[in-house]
């Protein structure tokens, strides 16, 4: 099964893809909830290449590496990628409202669907906060 999340973006492209694949900005807003962190990213931004962000629980009880593969890449439009035997693609979209960024990825069994479609919504949401708050 897919799961789809998105959000719209009041902000030029090019900070939305530059926020989506910078370390640095990466480590600011990838996290569901403010009891949790990205401690450590590395982006490889090519066909091939890979990805890494090290995401933790600040109280240090739990942490997970979220890894894998670019699969294709359209800079400003789209990203795929592989992690973990599943799919995701990334697609941003310009229009007259802003710019939607739309996550589309492949459910894991462990979680139920909407625990997975509500965290990654819950990450999409800061990363639009992030963003929102590199043009203010």
């Amino acid at each position: 099964m897919r799961i789809t999340v998105e959000t719209t973006i009041k902000a030029p492209i090019r900070i939305i893809w530059d926020a989506w694949t910078t370390p640095a900005d990466i480590m600011a807003w990838n996290a569901a909830s403010d009891d949790w962190h990205t401690t450590s990213s590395t982006v490889d931004l090519r066909p091939g290449g890979t990805f890494r962000s090290r995401m933790e629980a600040k109280d240090g009880s739990f942490g997970f590496d979220f890894e894998g593969t670019y699969t294709l890449i359209e800079p400003l439009r789209r990203i795929d990628a592989e992690f973990g035997g599943r799919v995701m693609t990334v697609i941003f979209e310009d229009g007259p409202e802003g710019v939607t960024v739309r996550e589309e990825f492949d459910a894991e069994e462990i979680h139920s669907i909407e625990q997975q479609r509500e965290g990654w919504q819950a990450i999409l949401d800061r990363f639009r906060g992030h963003v929102e708050r590199k043009v203010r």
